[in-house]
């Protein structure tokens, strides 16, 4: 299986399991203005809910993913207080005909005073677990 890891984040809370997952998968883990180059089997795509949705920079990075370099988009994040991205970068994902795996990881992050420490020792190696399954 090939892999490719990408994410976006504006407090770092993102990256960290960006981080975590690459290192288990064996890639880099890039931010989204690093394009997806060589073909993919699976590309875990790292977001979180900004102002209630996907950051426009998640909807434009999706929107030049394309099916021939992309198997499958896996959806990972973080977020103080929404839950999923999922249904958000399904409905992306779906325009440029690219499938996103039923599967996903979430965990609660820090922002301001909510859940301080998150992600922590605990979510970091909840995510290396999610990402071992795709080995």
């Amino acid at each position: 299986m090939k892999f490719a890891v990408r994410f976006y984040t504006k407090t770092g809370n993102t990256k960290k399991l960006a981080e975590a997952i690459a290192n288990e998968l064996g890639v880099q883990a890039l931010p989204l203005s690093e394009p997806v180059t060589e073909p993919v089997d699976y590309l875990f795509l790292g977001n979180s809910f900004y102002a209630f949705t996907i950051d426009a920079e998640v909807r434009n990075f999706i929107q030049t993913l394309s099916k021939d370099k992309v198997g499958k988009i896996v959806n990972f994040g973080s977020a103080a207080l929404l839950n999923s991205t999922y249904k958000k970068v399904k409905a992306e994902a779906q325009k440029v005909g690219i499938e996103l795996d039923e599967k996903e990881f979430h965990c609660k992050g820090e922002f301001k005073a909510l859940h301080k420490g998150r992600p922590n020792e605990n979510d970091i190696k909840a995510a290396i677990e999610f990402a071992r399954q795709y080995k």
